[in-house]
């Protein structure tokens, strides 16, 4: 299976020091006004990808990251590891404020004087602060100064309040009523808490991507001088130096290093990661391997075809992180509100405080204690959660399940599918033909194997494909000059001139059709008719079951073939399909399926060349692995293990995804819009509104991850 993707001009950078959805939106805010393309930044994995335009340079956009707040970290920075990397990491900025904070917490639990000292109170809180404006302060004025106020807009100034009222209050006046250093101190440590708690739960929901990188070995035992056993040299080499056109040993047990061709040995491989066959496959002399497959049993060399990005499981792995970073449009409106929360919650927070002064006559410190309260609750952290964690879950749990899907908006339509469209050939039945009878005219049957055989083998019909593999050991008759034309026959010139062409019915007459009707493939010799082939398709053994399951949750079946129409009403009836279509050609089907467009979402499911336009044309195509490039590129749905059954699945997983997205937006409103009053009254102390604002998070990943072993129905 090969599973193309576009190149394009598309830079990879990997940023340090986001913490949020809100940080994300900063960073694409901050390209897109450069004019960068398809910008995507991933806060949890630090991963930030875009199309460059003509004025890019990478000096200058660096830099330009890096005064938001972030880092941009170079490949030469990535393999250290010491004790001040830690430290800037989030996990080392919440353990080092910690321990600053816990003292200053235990003031109010504890009687010693040391605690109560203003000063001693300063120095415990300045390391924090000083931290929180490391962390959230300059991006916070990154944010602000790109026109897209963060979160940390609000957590910074929050923290900054409450720091300088005890500064110069409780230091500079001397008044210990004004101290609440802690306030100051216990924000900013338990939002880095919240965001530790973050990070470590949504990397749980990209574990479906980092479990196919692991698959791919990182050694592998390269031959020099392949060709001469006696002069050939074993050398273990890292991935990295891998390249093309290398030989390569793989013994039992080793994984393959690279997609290539077996050139010496036979083994038994394990590529259920690939096409879910749970059987070892047998493998010998020009026998296609894959990246990353086991082999159970044996040793083989093989010469290495495709490495990096260019091998079928790092396309894989592309498709599976392309689609999770992709946005429904149910997202929309969230990020719309999350745009202009910052600057309502800011405005809230000043009425806030204003209301209390001056409405309520409450106390300085207890009307900014409400502020406080109310610009730290306010984090829309969930709202910037809700949709990416549960796509990434679902995307992933497809993807082990042997279902590529590319895209979250895909994910979004596939949920409210209500009309299926199904090839015959290949789709429904299993493209594998018998020939049951096969009739000769003015040649041999020999002859008119050999035509047969040498003609069908530039066709990647799967009706042609089966008629080579049953022709395997007969002679092959040259041809010169093919030509196919899709979804009515192929041409072929020989030597002397004569054209021969082998096609379905609409080769020959209206009358010779009648005549001949139990014969499903024809085949004319200068535009006469000089033999043809009665052929015998197999049902797909789960087609049956898959379209009763699709039944069940109401959803209609259709039947569209460019097979005879004896040949599909005997399928559509033994499946209980709904409706049928026969003797389409492809611009046929391009037609039924536009009109059933305008009464709804249309699903086509296809595996051809001719099925591509059809596929393309629907609002989702699914393809089989085992299609045609064609037809894979034109799909938004791959099924991998080339599984029928797989498909119900794949509405279900759309279906609970979607679930869980409207789920999650649900609490993310609900918590905001019952939370900030209850601060704006002064019912949340600042503290208690942090450690709220982290639980919301946990909240909505939580109930994402749950998609991961949730009984779907």
């Amino acid at each position: 299976m090969q599973i193309n993707m576009e190149v394009t001009n598309e830079v990879e950078l990997n940023v340090e020091g986001m913490t949020c959805n809100s940080c994300a939106n900063t960073v694409t805010k901050f390209l897109e006004k450069r004019g960068m393309k398809n910008v995507f930044v991933d806060y949890s994995s630090g991963d930030v990808k875009f199309e460059n335009n003509i004025q890019f340079d990478i000096s200058e956009i660096s830099r330009g990251i890096n005064a938001l707040g972030y880092h941009v970290v170079k490949n030469e920075q990535k393999e250290t590891n010491s004790v001040f990397n830690f430290l800037k990491s989030i996990e080392g900025k919440f353990y080092f404020c910690l321990v600053f904070t816990v003292p200053l917490l235990l003031h109010m639990v504890l009687p010693f004087s040391i605690l109560h000292n203003g000063y001693f109170q300063l120095i415990l809180c300045t390391p924090v602060f000083i931290v929180g404006i490391i962390q959230f302060g300059k991006s916070a004025y990154g944010s602000v100064k790109e026109g897209v106020p963060n979160m940390d807009v609000l957590i910074f100034i929050g923290s900054t309040a409450a720091f300088i009222y005890s500064l110069l209050g409780g230091i500079i006046i001397g008044n210990p009523d004004y101290l609440f250093f802690e306030t100051s101190a216990s924000i900013i440590t338990l939002v880095l808490l919240g965001n530790v708690i973050e990070k470590k739960a949504v990397k749980r929901t990209r574990s479906s991507v980092e479990a196919l990188t692991k698959l791919q070995p990182q050694h592998a035992k390269r031959i020099d001088f392949y060709g001469d056993e006696k002069f050939e040299v074993i050398t273990e080499v890292h991935q990295n130096e891998i390249e093309a056109g290398q030989y390569f040993l793989v013994n039992n047990g080793d994984r393959i290093p690279a997609d290539g061709k077996v050139v010496w040995g036979t083994a038994s491989i394990d590529e259920a990661m690939i096409t879910g066959e749970s059987l070892p496959v047998e493998k010998q002399i020009s026998s296609n391997v894959i990246t990353g497959t086991i082999v159970k049993d044996g040793a083989i060399k093989i010469l290495s075809t495709a490495i990096g990005k260019e091998t079928v499981l790092s396309k894989i792995i592309e498709l599976v992180s392309t689609a999770q970073r992709n946005k429904p449009n149910i997202q929309k409106l969230a990020d719309k509100i999350t745009a202009v929360f910052v600057p309502i919650v800011l405005s809230i927070a000043a009425i806030t405080f204003l209301i209390a002064l001056f409405g309520f006559h409450l106390s300085f410190q207890q009307a900014l204690m409400n502020c406080i309260g109310v610009l730290v609750i306010s984090c829309p952290c969930a709202m910037g959660l809700a949709t990416p964690t549960a796509v990434m879950v679902g995307i992933g749990r497809a993807a082990n399940k042997g279902i590529l899907i590319k895209g979250a908006q895909t994910l979004e339509i596939f949920a409210s599918v209500k009309t299926i469209v199904f090839d015959k050939t290949g789709t429904l039945t299993t493209g594998n033909f018998k020939i049951q009878n096969l009739k000769s005219i003015g040649v041999t049957d020999d002859e008119l194997k050999s035509i047969l055989a040498g003609l069908e083998k530039f066709s990647s019909h799967p009706i042609a494909k089966s008629i080579c593999a049953e022709l395997t050991n007969e002679k092959i008759f040259p041809f010169i000059n093919i030509y196919e034309e899709k979804g009515k026959s192929i041409r072929g010139e020989d030597a002397a001139g004569n054209i021969y062409e082998i096609g379905a019915s609409k080769i020959i007459s209206a009358e010779q059709e009648r005549e001949y009707s139990q014969f499903s493939v024809f085949i004319k010799k200068n535009a006469v008719v000089i033999g043809m082939v009665e052929l015998k398709d197999e049902i797909r053994m789960e087609a049956k079951t898959m379209i009763d399951s699709l039944h069940s949750q109401g959803i209609k079946t259709i039947m569209l073939s460019g097979d005879k129409k004896e040949s599909c009403e005997s399928v559509a009836n033994q499946l209980g399909v709904d409706q049928f279509y026969a003797e389409q050609l492809p611009e046929g089907k391009l037609e039924i399926i536009e009109k059933l467009r305008k009464e709804g979402t249309v699903v086509m499911v296809g595996d051809g060349i001719n099925d591509a336009p059809a596929l393309a044309a629907a609002t989702i195509g699914v393809s089989m692995s085992g299609a045609t490039q064609a037809a894979i590129d034109s799909a938004q749905i791959i099924l991998l293990h080339n599984d029928l059954s797989l498909l119900p699945e794949a509405i279900k997983i759309s279906k609970h995804t979607l679930l869980t997205i409207k789920q999650n937006l649900f609490w993310a409103f609900f918590y905001n819009s019952l939370a900030i009053p209850v601060a704006a009254f002064g019912f949340l102390k600042p503290i208690i509104a942090a450690l709220s604002m982290a639980f919301s998070d946990v909240v909505v990943i939580g109930n994402s991850l749950r998609l991961r072993i949730k009984n779907l129905k």
